[in-house]
């Protein structure tokens, strides 16, 4: 059924409101309650359904500037569920406002499941799953009318805000949940914008990126120049080792080609892709020969954030072990590739090692069949779908729950097991990983180790200690500076004995309280953490990656500030060797930005979500924290 949008009222003090919009005199249902501001845009007022769309009036006809969005539809409505309308502003056309930089021709503000609107979180998770952006979200908080008030709008750019409840609501109380301001004259012209010649907005270099994650042919030049590579030159003049390995790419030619076949592999899938995956999936292919270590730092300090970026080297890093030969026996299959669902889309990560340049003659028709082979084993074991885990996760939650164990850590610890056990054929469902895994739920049985990983100077010790309840710091530098100097290097067995060992004392001292130990070291390889790791399983510990991604100029910069800066040769070489753990080789993972906090998660229970938005019990209070695989 169709349903136009209501009209919004008027904030009290919105100056653009005329003799015949609507005001509101009350904020009785905005006080006292979360709201969420977000610009408001001039456009039109549009609805996608699964099955088409309309202006605010129901029968709206045709106009020019209607016919992107009705493409945009015709992408993405096989993602809208029947009796669901998304409700936003057609941007095309340029009306009083001129918009140079937009991320799309159209911008959803509300999702509405009959007569119910998402609340807002739920909203904007919905809206990247189907390749739409949001609006900018300008404020949140508790209702305050005076920091309302204070809000200041570049008024020759922005037509005003929108305040509506962060909760749902239904359609009847729109007019106590929803107000916007509008600046004053915000009508300029004595022509209405249907009756001009239309001119389109303006899209920003962003736009590549939305128009991939929407379901549109992707354009490999406009993507690379999203993502900050628009003007690299000839390889041996890039500033840093990520633009170098792309020139190198780009010399060697054929990415268009590369890109177009992942896209078409991947849009081929029996189930359809959300957006960010979709996205991940082609960033993958377009920057498939870049060195994963570097990448997802690189990546993630641009606009993709952390979660993507991530996901997006996870994938050019996996890729290529789909193409050899299965090192262990078939039984171990299946547990392999559980593992490797923990980390990546395998449907996508098929898609890509199909894709991906593997040589010529012989190898390349090798590689072929092998990644052939590993598809029909993850077929068989039901793991191309998207999230082939969430349902057991899901049911393990809800059971845990339901049974008193609220505590994230241990919550984190059974999904672990449950993993393991779900991946050697253990157990299948929710009811069976809940018995497999009543060793786990006492978390005050069990120590926690945080372990940090991640080159010097990114800010790894000021991250941990800031961390609650520390019992025991561990910190190879502290352990140096002991025996007389922090860069003395060359008593570093010893060192590394003597932290090992106070590790082990001190993971056997924390046990019987479930209290948290860190050890700080680089931990750069999966040898390095390995050590750390065999003591904390003997300890039968909660283990915890927190990995820190910071770019290559961002980390020359802070280690030249350094009271005790890193020679820049053994820098380099620690970049050189730096080899992010995968999702999985740990119990869980917390991956760590520039600003010092969790950005994203992988391996905790808490509700799966798109790649950029919040995961519940991912991570220590007090940090920001994305999607989880």
């Amino acid at each position: 059924m169709r349903t136009h949008y209501p009209r919004t009222p008027h904030l009290p003090w919105s100056p653009g409101a005329s003799s015949d919009d609507v005001r509101t005199t009350r904020l009785d249902g905005l006080a006292g309650r979360e709201v969420v501001v977000t610009e408001k845009l001039d456009g039109e007022n549009t609805t996608l359904y699964a099955d088409g769309l309309h202006a605010r009036s129901l029968d709206s006809g045709h106009h020019p500037s209607r016919a992107w969005v009705k493409g945009l539809q015709s992408r993405i409505g096989a993602g809208i569920p029947a009796g669901w309308r998304v409700c936003g502003e057609n941007v095309y056309a340029r009306h009083s406002l001129a918009y140079e930089q937009l991320d799309s021709w159209f911008y959803g503000f509300s999702v509405w499941d009959g007569d119910h609107c998402l609340d807002w979180d739920r909203t904007a998770r919905f809206l990247r799953e189907l390749g739409v952006p949001g609006p900018r979200v300008l404020w949140r908080g508790v209702f305050d009318e005076r920091a309302l008030r204070r809000l200041r709008l570049d008024t020759a750019r922005q037509e005003g805000y929108v305040v509506r409840t962060a909760a749902g609501f239904a359609r009847a109380d729109f007019g106590r949940c929803v107000a916007k301001w509008v600046r004053g004259g915000h009508v300029a012209t004595d022509t209405h914008w249907m009756y001009e010649r239309v001119v389109p907005n303006g899209l920003g270099p962003s736009a590549a990126l939305w128009d991939v994650r929407s379901g549109a042919e992707p354009d490999a030049a406009g993507l690379l120049h999203a993502l900050g590579f628009g003007a690299v030159a000839e390889p041996g003049t890039a500033a840093d080792a990520v633009t170098e390995a792309v020139a190198i790419g780009l010399a060697a030619g054929g990415v268009e080609e590369i890109v177009a076949e992942v896209t078409g592999r991947i849009d081929g899938l029996e189930v359809r892709r959300s957006g960010e995956v979709r996205l991940a999936g082609v960033l993958a292919g377009a920057l498939h020969g870049v060195p994963r270590a570097r990448l997802a730092a690189r990546l993630a300090a641009g606009p993709l954030g952390m979660a993507t970026a991530r996901r997006v080297a996870d994938l050019v890093g996996l890729y290529p072990a789909l193409r050899r030969p299965f090192p262990y026996p078939d039984a171990e299959r299946r547990a392999g590739l559980v593992r490797m669902a923990g980390a990546a889309d395998l449907g996508v990560l098929h898609a890509l090692a199909g894709a991906a340049p593997a040589g010529s003659g012989t190898e390349a028709a090798e590689a072929r069949e092998y990644v052939e082979w590993s598809a029909l084993h993850a077929d068989e074991a039901g793991l191309l779908g998207p999230a082939p885990l969430e349902p057991l996760r899901a049911g393990l939650r809800e059971a845990l729950a339901g049974a008193g164990t609220a505590d994230g850590d241990a919550s984190d610890r059974c999904w672990a097991q449950a993993r393991e056990g779900y991946g050697q054929g253990k157990l299948t469902t929710p009811e069976e990983a809940v018995a497999a895994t009543w060793r786990w739920r006492d978390g005050s049985s069990y120590p926690r180790l945080v372990q940090l990983c991640g080159p010097s100077g990114s800010g790894k010790s000021t991250y941990a200690r800031g961390l609650p309840g520390v019992e025991a710091y561990i910190g190879l530098d502290d352990l140096r500076t002991a025996r007389g100097s922090r860069s003395d290097q060359r008593d570093n067995a010893d060192v590394l004995r003597e932290g090992l060992d106070r590790l082990d004392s001190a993971l056997a001292a924390a046990a019987p309280r479930g209290g948290t130990v860190v050890w700080d070291a680089t931990s750069l390889t999966g040898q390095q953490r390995g050590l750390a790791g065999a003591v904390a399983r003997r300890r039968d510990a909660l283990v915890t990656h927190a990995v820190v991604l910071v770019g290559e100029a961002e980390l020359l910069r802070r280690n030249a500030r350094r009271a005790h800066p890193v020679p820049a040769g053994v820098l380099d070489s620690q970049l050189r060797r730096f080899t992010p753990p995968y999702p999985g080789e740990a119990h869980r993972t917390w991956y760590i930005g520039a600003g010092g906090t969790v950005e994203d998660t992988a391996g905790t229970i808490g509700r799966a979500t798109t790649a950029t938005t919040a995961t519940a019990a991912a991570a220590p209070t007090g940090t920001t924290t994305g999607g989880d695989c």
